[in-house]
């Protein structure tokens, strides 16, 4: 059950007029949640991390510090966004055009990331412009430029799978004692 207290909200956050913050959430110090964006009950989103508008974190997540969602991400609930990490919008990021002129937000395309149910993004991974399955785990500092299968332990730049991890997160090799999950 959710807890039905109101959101916590830092002083010195900024949630702009327009954003969903759930109950029972936290936003810390420093954090920017934008108009447009939604975050879900019980959500930490930590010190200095942005969700840009237009994102939607899922109830339960965890958004640590200095964490960087570009719309039009999705994370889903119970994920696990580290520390640094970022979610990117953009294949084919330019500011001006050939011709030198700046390029607004006309003269490019958003590609969203999806982050799955239960995954979890290692510190200064970085997510570019494509989706993490359901209980994934990406290393620290990875760039994930390919899909992760749901489950897959990812590494490396560009992030590879290296092996499966279970629901409570310990990389496996057979059926894990404690949540019986088994590599499919």
């Amino acid at each position: 059950m959710a807890d039905e207290a109101a959101p916590i909200v830092a002083d010195t956050a900024i949630v702009e007029p327009g954003a969903s913050v759930g109950a029972g959430s936290r936003v810390w110090h420093h954090a920017h949640v934008r108009s447009g964006a939604s975050v879900g009950s019980e959500v930490t989103v930590g010190e200095g991390a942005f969700v840009d508008a237009g994102v939607v974190v899922g109830d339960r997540s965890k958004i640590q510090n200095g964490a960087q969602l570009f719309a039009p991400a999705v994370v889903d609930t119970g994920a696990f966004v580290g520390p640094g990490a970022i979610l990117t919008n953009d294949r084919n990021p330019r500011a001006v055009a050939p011709d030198g002129s700046p390029l607004g937000s006309a003269g490019w395309t958003a590609v969203g990331c999806r982050v799955g149910r239960g995954a979890s993004l290692g510190a200064a991974s970085t997510i570019v412009c494509t989706e993490v399955g359901e209980w994934a785990m990406v290393a620290a500092g990875s760039v994930v430029v390919e899909p992760v299968v749901p489950h897959a332990l990812v590494a490396g730049v560009p992030a590879r799978q290296i092996g499966w991890v279970c629901l409570c997160g310990t990389r496996q090799s057979e059926t894990c004692p404690v949540c019986g999950w088994s590599i499919p």
